[in-house]
């Protein structure tokens, strides 16, 4: 099949993109990222394919129009079922969709997909393949650089050569290998070391393709380091655990956005606060929306308490949007700077 041509602000919104983590980048949770981020490519979780065909479109794939530049990410095996939720979720005009095969846990072993897809390259060009035909969006694939003993890096460019014969052209590659048996998805986010060098190989060995890195970017300067050479980064926990951090990493990637007037974590409070007096009228607990929200003000006098305030009130029933406001008001607005710190924790790639 003919490779579909990629969407040029989508293709350039993947220069900086927020990972997609399970139970974490929910819908609510990227409202929140893309009022700090407003270039950068946003992942919905991992969504399996039967979840979509048996689950229901709606529950799983409705978003606010807001979200985009967005990804939709996807897990399975069989390439029927792959085909099937691509082209379900085309109603849902997603940006792109992705194929998971990176994620190591034991329970996404149990069915046969994530990382452990790594040794299957032929199915994985066959999924690739499926989906391609049931979508006008990009597809691409997140991988590992690898699985347990297997040849590193043979095992990767064996996969990329097969699924971009098929039109694969996007490429985002956590630089470690998983160990499907001994570690655990926090241990394999930690325990296999980097080999960013893999993915530059990637890069110069197919340079038409668009490369993204992921894990160990612990700040926008080494981001932008790795810009020089490849097309992307994708953040992963950093972003959710410091997300003010993903203003530094965009105002650094996307020059043209240093002119931009940027909100400061209080007016992002208030327009937070606005959305979730929205979503409770519909009947979402305003928890659901609090709990991505700790973090913001990370690194700054009152944190403790905005926190403490915010992890003690939102799950009373009563609670309403306004807790927002009340915990932010233990941090002061006074000479409040636009200047986003980065942080010192290092990044932890998503599953």
């Amino acid at each position: 099949m003919a490779d579909k041509k990629e969407n040029i602000e989508v293709t350039s919104a993947a220069r900086l993109s927020v990972a997609p983590m399970i139970d974490w980048t929910t819908r609510h949770c990227r409202y929140f990222h893309r009022l700090i981020a407003p270039r950068a490519l946003l992942y919905t979780e991992m969504i399996t394919s039967g979840a979509i065909i048996h689950g229901g479109c709606e529950r799983f794939l409705a978003h606010d129009p807001a979200e985009h530049p967005l990804a939709l990410q996807l897990g399975g095996s069989d390439p029927r079922d792959l085909h099937e939720a691509t082209r379900l979720a085309g109603r849902f005009s997603f940006d792109e969709i992705n194929l998971n095969v990176g994620c190591p846990s034991d329970r996404v072993q149990s069915g046969r997909f994530g990382a452990c897809l790594m040794a299957e390259p032929d199915l994985v060009a066959d999924i690739a393949g499926a989906m391609i035909e049931a979508t006008d969006a990009p597809v691409t694939i997140k991988t590992r650089i690898g699985i347990d003993n297997a040849p590193v890096p043979d095992m990767l460019f064996e996969l990329v050569d097969k699924a971009a014969r098929r039109g694969v052209r996007r490429f985002i590659v956590h630089a470690r290998q998983a160990w499907l048996k001994g570690l655990s998805p926090k241990e394999n986010r930690e325990i296999p070391p980097l080999r960013h060098g893999i993915v530059h190989d990637l890069k110069r060995r197919y340079p038409d393709l668009t490369i993204i890195v992921n894990g160990g970017i612990a700040s926008p300067e080494a981001a932008l380091r790795f810009v020089r050479n490849l097309d992307g980064v994708m953040i992963g926990r950093k972003a959710y655990h410091e997300p003010m951090s993903l203003a530094a990493f965009e105002r650094t990637l996307f020059r043209e956005a240093v002119a931009d007037p940027m909100p400061s974590p209080h007016e992002i409070v208030r327009r937070m606060a606005d959305y979730a007096g929205r979503q409770c009228d519909a009947g979402t607990p305003v928890r659901a929306i609090a709990r991505h929200m700790l973090g913001l003000f990370a690194g700054r006098r009152g944190a403790r308490s905005w926190r403490r305030h915010l992890g003690e009130r939102m799950h009373e029933p009563t609670t309403g949007p306004e807790i927002l406001l009340d915990a932010a008001a233990f941090v002061s607005e006074e000479d409040e700077t636009h200047e986003i710190p980065s942080g010192r924790q290092g990044e932890m790639a998503c599953p």
